[in-house]
């Protein structure tokens, strides 16, 4: 005999279209005719297109009305979408939270190379926010990355920033690592 399904469950779907507010709109009706509630959602711009990542839960029933739903949206707008059903977030090891701010020079490995170094430093990345404009005085290509990660508990975060620093200082980039602090208006 299996075990009994949990009553809730998660899907996570990825929307790409050019229309921001009916792209948020359409997903979020369909999540409420569907019986499903939204749990986490991001918005962000990219050019003339927008990308939407939403996670619902609802009973399997619910979910599986959703899903349905969706199909039939994704056919009548001019929108791509996927979704697929994931676990509950499950409760993770203690770690710290700490967010890292960089601005440079834009260059076309920068944020592979900032990655890299998380992942050999054995660091959950949890955010990711990077974005290119033109300087305003010279015009020159710049970026600016944002990136929220979770030390584990038994990091020595003196010697930690002394190693990003240092590699910061390799490629050239004005970055900052500091704790993570909630924003309040």
């Amino acid at each position: 005999m299996s075990a009994p399904l949990p009553r809730e469950q998660h899907v996570l779907i990825s929307a790409l279209g050019k229309n921001a507010p009916a792209l948020s709109l359409m997903l979020c009706r369909a999540c409420q005719d569907s019986r499903c509630s939204v749990i986490s959602s991001r918005l962000t711009q990219h050019g003339d297109h927008s990308a939407l990542t939403l996670q619902a839960a609802g009973s399997w029933d619910a979910l599986a009305r959703l899903e349905s739903a969706l199909e039939q949206v994704g056919h009548r707008q001019d929108v791509m979408l996927s979704c697929t059903r994931i676990s509950a977030a499950t409760p993770q090891r203690p770690a710290l939270p700490y967010i890292v701010y960089v601005s440079a020079l834009h260059q076309p490995d920068t944020l592979t190379e900032l990655c890299q170094f998380f992942t050999d430093q054995g660091i959950a990345v949890n955010n990711i926010v990077y974005d290119s404009y033109p300087a305003p005085q010279s015009g020159a290509l710049m970026i600016n990355a944002n990136i929220t990660v979770s030390l584990p508990v038994d990091t020595q975060i003196s010697w930690l920033r002394d190693q990003f620093l240092e590699f910061a200082d390799l490629l050239n980039l004005d970055a900052l690592i500091e704790p993570w602090r909630p924003q309040f208006p």
